[in-house]
């Protein structure tokens, strides 16, 4: 992972710290259902992105990354904290790329694909490997 975020311009100066976020949809949740789950991930998100000002976030998707990166960048819009971006797109999208990975990518300072071949189809993606 530290290549990766060396590629962004930011190994971070502090201490990474894993916060755990819910997640905006659970696997199989109705539409109706998750308007509620989502309400509450953004606000968590937003308490998140606040309250410890982060650096960089580094998400795979796909429940909890979008609320956490709009907040993210909103605050990069408002001029309020440049936080980077790097999203690490999921080893078992091998020819295309997931709902979050195509929010996303417009946006991400970083993008990582595990899957050479998707690096000719969406030129800002980076090759990382497998990731472990």
């Amino acid at each position: 992972i530290m290549p990766l975020l060396e590629k962004c311009g930011n190994t971070g100066s502090r201490t990474p710290q894993t916060i755990v976020i819910p997640r905006a949809r659970e696997v199989g949740q109705s539409y109706a259902t998750s308007v509620w789950t989502t309400l509450v991930a953004l606000a968590h998100s937003a308490y998140v992105v606040l309250m410890f000002s982060p650096e960089v976030i580094l998400c795979n998707g796909p429940g909890t990354c979008i609320p956490i990166c709009f907040w993210a960048l909103m605050a990069r819009w408002l001029g309020i904290r440049n936080t980077k971006i790097v999203f690490v797109e999921s080893f078992a999208r091998v020819s295309s790329l997931s709902l979050s990975g195509i929010l996303l990518y417009p946006f991400a300072d970083l993008f990582a694909v595990q899957w050479k071949p998707l690096t000719k189809r969406y030129k800002r993606a980076v090759f990382g490997g497998v990731l472990s």
